[in-house]
């Protein structure tokens, strides 16, 4: 998997990084520091080599990384509070969660395999390297893994337009957060395993927030009970 940019450079675990492709235009004394200090070696390209690599604003630095080994529902049952994404489309949502769920401590994520975001490139550059800081889970089906959790008590929450306002919910013990399509919602099976519909009113003529947005305002919130 090729991502790019400094950012990136900085945060992404070392241990997933194959190979540095460094552009011969970058002598930036942060970065090559950065480099020896995570003692990675790195090849020498023309601009534009780097530009066939990669699509977008490079900075001169690409990145080939191991693929995304997801974990197992089993390694994040520790958790009290774990999100689950609903066969969300956008993987710059997806990105931008990951690296809100960072931000807040938050640790775990819970998408399906099939008609779903996976972690790629744009999550990754999106996430600005927060990827390798939070676990993702991929399971065959999020209806059953929600009722799983509820055996082991967790209280599942959903995000819908018409749902309680969330700033009136006392957010207490071990949670799930479902967020929804950015289209569709909350998938209808899914819905049978809700235990509480949360929203966020709104004030002005938009009626629906972006995914990553609703997720943010409501992770914030439920993180603090």
């Amino acid at each position: 998997m090729l991502v790019y940019g400094r950012n990136v450079l900085k945060e992404i675990d070392a241990k997933r990084i194959k190979k540095v492709f460094l552009g011969d235009n970058v002598h930036d004394k942060e970065i090559m520091n950065l480099l020896k200090d995570k003692n990675l070696k790195y090849h020498v390209m023309k601009k534009n080599d780097l530009d066939k690599m990669v699509k977008g604003n490079h900075q001169g630095i690409v990145l080939d990384i191991l693929e995304y080994d997801y974990y197992q529902l089993k390694d994040i049952l520790d958790e009290d509070f774990i999100i689950v994404l609903d066969h969300l489309e956008d993987v710059h949502n997806f990105g931008a969660i990951i690296r809100t769920m960072e931000a807040a401590g938050v640790k775990s994520v819970i998408i399906p395999k099939d008609r779903s975001v996976k972690v790629n490139d744009t999550v990754v550059k999106t996430s600005v390297g927060a990827i390798d800081r939070v676990k993702v889970v991929m399971v065959n089906n999020i209806a059953e893994t929600l009722k799983s959790l509820q055996k082991l008590n967790y209280f599942i929450y959903g995000a819908f337009m018409d749902g309680e306002d969330y700033r009136n919910i006392d957010f207490q013990g071990k949670k799930v957060l479902v967020i929804g399509n950015e289209g569709k919602g909350i998938s209808e099976i899914v819905k049978k395993n809700i235990d509480f519909k949360i929203g966020i009113p709104m004030k002005g003529m938009v009626n629906s927030l972006n995914a990553s947005v609703a997720a943010g305002i409501l992770i914030f919130k439920m993180i603090g009970g």
